[in-house]
């Protein structure tokens, strides 16, 4: 076994070797995998959960290695309960008394859930996590669209109390009294340096505001929203955020992009239009930031959809062929230029996952149609993986093994600590409906990379050790990392943004 002590200067961090991933050290059931013709190589699917009793449309994970997950209060009455004397009194459009949950806390290491209690609408609602690791969950719609909910994870480890689960987590949601400045659904959320969380967008809200909130709470204009909404369809929902490295804010809607100092209410600049198709909800696709280089800072979206396929297949029931290209633009450059490339099968309403290997995973979405009630065909059971840094573009994407499972419209899947993706959800349907031909889905599935195959399972390092002034990693400053394994590989570092 060989053990290293490195410094390092830079914010978050992800080593890379030519074999592994950086974990914790922690202990995981093992699965009955699902190893498809490609082998470890295409991946490894496996079902965790047949059923929760929700669908995951939103999933956080959190510092103490469990997963908020939840989906509609509209819904209708789902098929997890609330324990005995909880239940949610709101005058939604569905039920008025509702003793069932439409929320659940997720053990990765257990591979065991309990419900949770969320009291108001969180359809399409959008977060943050805290710098003390509270989820800050903010808008949605009805009796939700002005809220702020806070989900605080729990570190303790006396027995279980109040109805917690067996290691005495009792945590649930709280809604805070004081409601955000406008109604919130379908905005953004993330995080800045100063610990702050900013909210942008939302159906009709062409504004920002932030939490906590300002003294006396007020919002601020945004026109560049207003400017890309477009007359039938919208298109500039759910806007993708970045923070960039020099404290500036990406945001991108519709096929426009900017970077936005929100200290000053100014945009600092405008980048080109990604070319060929609309990106933002209906006409969801997805982006993600790529590793830094220092301070060289690149984007890359995927997918998306034709302009007015969100008409057709609403009025028409037409689902038009969904986007096959990505983007990739460095904001960092003076004069930066799209590059674009094809991926191998049309994608919708996907999920792009930074892995810690450096890589994109692209998982989840439909070929055909766009995000909406029924409003899309053709589940894309194939997940991609995308190779950043292949320097031969005929190289990048790689199909992975198929899931069995279709996760279109409100699907969900986020990375784990241990290196798999958490997949769940897909609800295209007003109510649950567990008959129609893309029925709800309940199921919880984790899909294993080609890195967690089991043949590198003793090259990849295990963190002993993370130490930084305060607990506080800055950009520039030194943190100490302690990590072992058990042979000797080339290993590189980059660094990551928070968020």
């Amino acid at each position: 076994m060989i053990t290293f002590k490195n410094h390092i200067s830079l914010t978050l961090f992800s080593l890379l070797s030519v074999f592994s991933l950086l974990t914790q050290s922690q202990t995981t059931p093992p699965p009955l995998y699902a190893v498809g013709p490609g082998g470890n190589e295409g991946g490894r699917w496996a079902v965790l959960q047949k059923s929760i009793g929700v669908s995951a449309m939103h999933m956080q994970l959190l510092r103490n290695n469990k997963v908020v997950i939840f989906d509609c209060t509209d819904f209708g009455t789902s098929n997890l309960s609330l324990p005995t004397g909880k239940s949610r009194r709101r005058n939604d459009a569905v039920v008025k008394l509702d003793c069932s949950a439409h929320s659940v806390l997720y053990d990765v290491a257990s591979n065991t859930y309990r419900p949770l209690t969320v009291q108001t609408d969180v359809w399409c609602s959008s977060g943050a996590v805290h710098p003390d690791g509270t989820l800050v969950q903010t808008g949605g719609y009805n009796s939700g669209d002005r809220k702020i909910r806070l989900f605080t994870p729990s570190t303790t480890n006396y027995a279980a109390v109040n109805g917690g689960d067996g290691d005495g987590d009792d945590s649930d949601w709280v809604e805070l009294p004081a409601d955000l400045k406008v109604r919130r659904w379908y905005a953004t959320n993330h995080i800045l340096p100063d610990g702050r969380v900013i909210v942008v967008g939302g159906r009709k809200q062409f504004n920002y505001e932030f939490f906590p909130q300002n003294t006396p709470p007020e919002i601020f204009s945004l026109p560049f929203l207003n400017s890309t909404r477009d007359r039938f369809e919208e298109n500039n929902l759910y806007p993708f955020l970045h923070l960039l490295p020099d404290g500036t804010l990406f945001i991108f809607a519709n096929r426009r992009l900017i970077s936005f100092d929100f200290s000053k209410n100014r945009v600092v600049r405008e980048f080109p239009a990604i070319p060929g198709e609309k990106r933002n909800y209906p006409s969801t696709g997805s982006s993600v930031l790529l590793p830094l280089r220092g301070r060289e800072a690149e984007v890359m979206i995927c997918g998306g959809a034709p302009n007015f396929a969100f008409y057709k297949s609403e009025k028409f029931r037409v689902f038009v062929e969904g986007s096959r290209t990505c983007g990739r633009l460095r904001v960092s450059e003076f004069d930066p230029k799209w590059v674009m490339e094809r991926m191998p099968m049309s994608r919708v309403m996907s999920d792009m996952i930074l892995l810690p290997t450096g890589d994109v995973l692209i998982i989840n979405g439909a070929s055909n149609g766009t995000a909406g009630w029924e409003d899309a065909v053709g589940p894309v059971l194939n997940s991609i993986l995308y190779y950043p840094t292949q320097s031969d573009p005929s190289k990048r994407f790689r199909v992975m093994n198929p899931s069995a499972i279709p996760r279109l419209y409100h699907s969900s899947a986020i990375l784990l600590p241990d290196g798999r993706i958490l997949v769940g959800g897909s609800n295209p349907h007003v109510k649950y409906n567990f008959t129609a031909f893309y029925p709800t889905e309940l199921s919880l599935e984790a899909f294993s990379p080609p890195y967690m195959g089991p043949e590198y399972s003793s090259l990849r390092p295990k963190i002993v050790s993370v130490e930084a002034m305060d607990n506080v990693i800055l950009y520039g400053h030194m943190i100490s990392e302690e990590f072992y394994f058990y042979m000797i590989y080339s290993i590189c570092v980059l660094s990551i943004t928070p968020g």
